[in-house]
């Protein structure tokens, strides 16, 4: 199983960024697919979720209104490809973006994540 995050950088208050996120080698074991955020300093926190099992989304306070994760496969595939549209994103959006992976029942929290990619830098400032 390799997850591999793609499309941060810097961008503006206000502006937009779509992280990616290519998963291979997925298994029946996970049911959902997760984007965290760590700011310097902070713990890691969940920014938008998908669980398959029950096609629910789960958004963090600061995400909702602004992000949406999108999934293009289908959840029994073994390649997923998920993404994180991030809009209006404002400075306190910084950090480093990690997507994951969870077996049944995870609530978007890190702890129910098992799989972890590398991260992905997104900056916001002018």
């Amino acid at each position: 199983l390799e997850l591999v995050e793609s499309g941060g950088g810097l961008v503006q208050p206000g502006g937009s960024l779509r992280l990616s996120c290519s998963i291979s080698g997925l298994t029946s074991d996970y049911d959902s697919i997760g984007w965290f955020r760590q700011a310097p300093g902070k713990e890691r926190e969940g920014s938008a979720c998908i669980r398959f099992s029950d096609g629910a989304f789960f958004y963090g306070d600061s995400a909702k209104g602004r992000f949406t994760i999108l999934s293009d496969n289908a959840e029994d595939s073994e390649r997923q490809e998920v993404h994180l549209q991030m809009d209006r994103l404002e400075p306190e959006d910084m950090g480093l973006y990690y997507c994951a992976v969870a077996p049944i029942g995870a609530l978007c929290v890190p702890d129910d994540y098992k799989r972890w990619g590398q991260g992905t830098q997104v900056t916001v400032s002018s």
